[in-house]
């Protein structure tokens, strides 16, 4: 099957170079596209010297930073328009391990999305503070009760997606960023009926670069899972 990766970036100077290599090292027939939101630190420039080495190097240069949802959408009209199969999301900063990628990309053959779970198993997270950890599990607990949604690990930025799953999916109706960009995802992959599978892994915290979390984003949160509700109420998802 043909596989893009997606990766949005912004400010991932330092770690870029490193996931690319790592992908291409466990499987150089996997195609990788690079979504750069014009980073000040020079992503872009590093992907482009990259694309002389491999050779299923994209980089799609934005003007200005987005956020988070908006790259992944772009990144999947992407992957629809050129006819990949199945597609993958993953943070450049290092935190999912690139090495889950081949089960989490197998597991595409008997369901729809492949989500890489900190919470089906426990609690698989390496260097967060408690605060983090609180903040990232309760958000994940509140989420689930409003939503009604079954998923663990709501918030998970690690999947792996059927293309019929994404095709299904009306990408100019989606406003959210962040945790909610996720959620929102998962609750019209829910919704539709997919088959939906939580694969456990171990979520490590970035030790190069500084995370992008932000109160918007908590707070965003919190607002959009109550519309997502709404919507399971009065069916209005489409």
């Amino acid at each position: 099957m043909k596989t893009l990766i997606v990766t949005p970036t912004y400010n991932e100077g330092k770690n870029i170079e490193s996931l690319i290599t790592s992908l291409n090292k466990i499987d150089p027939n996997y195609h990788i596209l690079v979504v750069d939101d014009n980073s000040p630190d020079g992503t872009a420039k590093i992907v482009k010297e990259l694309q002389k080495i491999y050779k299923n190097l994209y980089l799609a240069e934005r003007p200005k930073k987005r956020g988070l949802g908006t790259a992944y959408c772009y990144g999947f009209k992407w992957a629809l328009e050129r006819d990949y199969d199945y597609i993958v999301q993953i943070d450049a900063d290092l935190s999912h391990n690139p090495e889950d990628v081949p089960q989490m990309v197998e597991l595409l053959n008997e369901h729809d999305l492949v989500i890489g779970s900190r919470y089906c198993d426990g609690i698989s997270v390496v260097r967060w503070p408690l605060r983090r950890l609180f903040l990232s599990y309760g958000a994940n607990l509140y989420s689930r009760i409003v939503t009604g949604v079954k998923i663990k690990d709501l918030t998970a930025g690690f999947k792996a997606w059927r293309r019929k799953v994404l095709e299904d999916i009306d990408y100019d109706n989606i406003r959210s960023q962040g945790y909610a960009f996720q959620i929102e995802m998962n609750f019209h992959a829910e919704r539709k009926g997919y088959r939906i599978y939580e694969h456990p892994i171990i979520f490590i915290d970035r030790t190069i670069g500084e995370s992008k979390m932000s109160r918007k984003i908590m707070f965003e949160t919190a607002y959009l899972v109550w519309q997502f509700r709404l919507w399971k109420i009065f069916g209005w998802y489409k």
